[in-house]
Order: C-alpha cells, then structure tokens, then sequence
C-alpha cells in the first residue's frame, strides 16, 4: 500500500461527507425559504435578499443563493439582473390554464392507477374528505360572519392537498409523485390570491364526496370520471376568480 494512500482515502470520504453536508443544508434551506413563500405573509414583488435571508437562517449566503436558484425554476421566484430576487407575480389567466392542463393529465391518470380501490385507500380517502368537509364549514361559517380568517382558509387548503394526495400516493408510482411536488408548489402559488377568501366551498366539498363515491362504487371508470369533472368544475371557477368575470 503506497504510504498516502490512506491519506487519500481519508480526504476522499472526508469530501464526500462533506458534500452531503453541503447539500443536506441547501436543501434545509430551501425547505424554509419555501414555506415563508408559501404562507402568504410575503407580498408578490417582494425583494429577497440572500444576505439578509442568510442571516436571519444563520447560515452562508451560498446555500440561500442554491436554494434560489431551485425556486426560480420552479416560478415561485424570479431573478432580475443586478437586482436580484423577489417574489413571483400570482399567475395569470393562460398559466393558470396551463397549470390545469398538466394537473387534469397528472391527477386522472393517477386515479385510473389507484383503481380499483382497496379498504386502506377507502379509508384514507373517507378520513380526508372528513377532514376537508369540517375544515370547510369553518371557513363558511366565519364568511357568514362577514370575516375572512387566513388560518382557516391554509388549514381548509391543507385538508384539500391531503384529499388528492392520498389518491396520487396510491397509485403507486414515484414519477408521478414526484411530478405532484413540482405541480403542487404552483398550486399553492394559485392559492395566495385567495387567501381572502373561498368562494367555491360547498361545491369542492360535494366534489370530493363525488370523487370517493365513485371509488367505493367498484366502476373502474367511475372515479376517473369524477376527478376530472372535479378539476374542471375548479379550473372554471378559477379562472372565473381570475378574470372577475
């Protein structure tokens, strides 16, 4: 054994150990850059300067710059030359209509895999709507009352994200799991612009009671059936939102 090769070794586990580090704190990082963007209590164009974030987080300035560089590509930031970052704009009528494009083709297709429905998916399933539908009566009863609370309408959301995630889960296929994550951070985009409000309550919490029926119905067609009128039925109240038309 040449006389540095234990040397060599050390240093290479040594920088190996090192990049797990590294990119285990990028990805913390942009784990709490990520949800202060997605709690709504940042203003679009709001300007994210990666030393004061670096700060406030106690760490470098160049894992806050890695993770920036995540959330551009996903559009919850942009990046101007020599200005730096800043909180992307709400999404527009056409991105919105592209946002549901992609979530109809996700989304049905994982229902039509998670068919037919076993107890556990059933059980889930009913858990969540459960869940959705209470969480649904809060945000009525305090518009009844004439007041908008943020925190119910995250926790109303919240239920919402669980209802189609345990479908996406039981399709049992990573890629499109996957594929979800990246769609959901533009779903939760969508959603800043009402956080002032939810206008379309009852009629999501009939459609998701519509989605599980149809599971426990035993037609395979039924289910998909279902959340693609679901997706269309939010798609046109979205864009309805959008347009204020």
């Amino acid at each position: 054994m040449s006389p540095t090769s234990g040397m060599r070794d050390g240093m290479g586990q040594r920088g190996l150990r090192g990049g797990i580090e590294r990119r285990g704190l990028r990805d913390h990082v942009h784990e709490r850059i990520l949800e202060l963007l997605l709690s709504g209590g940042l203003e679009p164009g709001t300007r994210l300067g990666i030393d004061t974030i670096a700060r406030e987080l106690d760490v470098s300035p160049t894992p806050v710059r890695e993770a920036m560089v995540q959330l551009e590509r996903t559009g919850l930031v942009t990046r101007e030359a020599l200005k730096g970052y800043r909180v992307a704009p709400p999404l527009g009528a056409e991105q919105l209509a592209e946002l549901f494009d992609a979530r109809l083709m996700l989304e049905t297709t994982a229902t039509r895999m998670a068919v037919p429905a076993g107890p556990d998916l059933l059980d889930e399933l009913r858990e969540t709507q459960r869940q959705h539908a209470r969480a649904g009566d809060a945000v009525a009863a305090a518009l009844a009352q004439g007041r908008v609370d943020p925190a119910l309408t995250a926790e109303y959301f919240a239920a919402d994200t669980a209802f189609h995630d345990v479908i996406l889960r039981h399709s049992h296929n990573r890629y499109l799991w996957q594929m979800s994550e990246t769609l959901g951070a533009q779903i939760h985009r969508m959603r800043q612009t009402a956080l002032q409000g939810v206008p379309d309550v009852e009629e999501a919490v009939a459609e998701h009671a519509a989605v599980v029926e149809a599971f426990a119905g035993g037609d395979a067609e039924a289910p998909v059936t279902a959340m693609h009128r679901h997706l269309e039925n939010v798609r046109e109240r979205s864009l309805r939102l959008e347009t204020g038309s």
